[in-house]
């Protein structure tokens, strides 16, 4: 494993996105979108962009080991670091590091609906300052060369959803941010836990088709309760880009058709154990690294989802691979409890 996670090394893979293809990207989820997941979900699909956990400015300047927050490998490219944080040289400097470690974009948190970063003026509180905001683009943009993109929603409480968001995107375009993707909610900061604020708003995707018909040469891009295929290719009609959170982490298999579909290439994988064996050798190196085999495979829980042997596989990942000494052994007999068949089940 070509590894980033002791030193700074992304920069000399020779490997930058600066023109990316952000087409289909999975969504930046905290606990979740860890950089195990984003390596197992680099043998489903080598072309969707992926995106990390937010890490804030803080965590990255003050915290210690720096590749406890900024590590991952090389097979994720391409990968962005988003970011929380409002201070533009805070975030100026965090994009810099994060270019020296070889990240293909930084994006800013505009979205994260939590009370713990909202006292730190960090996620969706900040739809409410956009010149916070643009000041925040354009220092991050003058301290690096890769992209810079903010993830935002369609308002918070109690603004309209057409004219504040409108003053929004065009504060924060006018500082040069050329790339907006967009949870089709609203965030209530007020009443709403943030487990609420992934579901209790409606989605309102209109609002975002007609943000991209209000500025065409911005790229927009929509996120938000979309999970299938056919869902995704319907919403491409309407903006330029898609991204899917929760689904591609419960539902991992969705993802071994999106090369196929919206790149036009070929699945890296015929079958959900092809991708299981892909990612063991991946598992090895990262034991062998000291990391705990639950804390790698737990992204793994949803690849058997309906299939025979599917509930046997994740209890016995669940069971024993918290284990003290457990290893790769526990994986393979979790993986045996699942019939393998002839052929892939395609991703609908």
């Amino acid at each position: 494993m070509s590894d980033n996670a002791t030193a700074p090394t992304g920069m000399s893979t020779g490997t930058k996105h600066r023109n990316l293809d952000r087409t289909f990207s999975v969504a930046p989820m905290m606990d979740w979108t860890t950089r195990d997941y984003r390596a197992f979900a680099r043998t489903l699909t080598r072309e969707a962009l992926l995106y990390t956990e937010m890490v804030t400015t803080g965590a990255i300047l003050h915290g210690s080991p720096r590749e406890r927050f900024l590590g991952y490998s090389d097979v994720e490219h391409p990968v962005a670091l988003q970011l929380g944080g409002s201070d533009p040289a805070a975030l100026a400097e965090c994009a810099a590091i994060a270019e020296t470690w070889g990240y293909d974009e930084v994006n800013l948190n505009v979205g994260c609906p939590s009370d713990r970063v909202q006292n730190n003026l960090i996620g969706a509180c900040l739809m409410e300052h956009p010149g916070k905001v643009a000041a925040a683009v354009r220092a991050m943009q003058a301290a690096v060369s890769i992209p810079v993109t903010v993830k935002c929603r369609i308002g918070i409480d109690e603004q309209d959803e057409d004219a504040d968001l409108a003053h929004f995107i065009e504060r924060v375009a006018d500082a040069g941010c050329e790339v907006f993707i967009v949870h089709a909610r609203k965030a209530w900061l007020e009443g709403l836990s943030p487990k609420e604020n992934r579901d209790v708003p409606p989605l309102n995707y209109p609002r975002v088709h007609r943000l991209k018909a209000q500025y065409p040469d911005l790229h927009i891009g929509i996120n938000g309760g979309i999970k299938t295929l056919d869902e995704c290719q319907a919403q491409l009609e309407k903006v330029d880009s898609v991204m899917i959170g929760r689904e591609a982490y419960q539902n991992p298999w969705r993802l071994a058709g999106i090369d196929a579909a919206i790149y036009g290439g070929t699945s890296p994988v015929s079958s959900r154990h092809a991708a299981a064996r892909a990612f063991r050798p991946y598992i090895a190196e990262r034991l062998a690294e000291g990391a705990k085999l639950n804390h790698v495979t737990r992204h793994l829980l949803g690849l058997f989802q309906g299939c025979p042997g599917g509930r046997q596989f994740r209890r016995h990942l669940s069971e024993n691979a918290h284990r003290h000494g457990a290893g790769l052994e526990v994986f393979d007999e979790a993986l045996a409890k699942v019939r393998e068949l002839d052929t892939a089940n395609a991703v609908a």
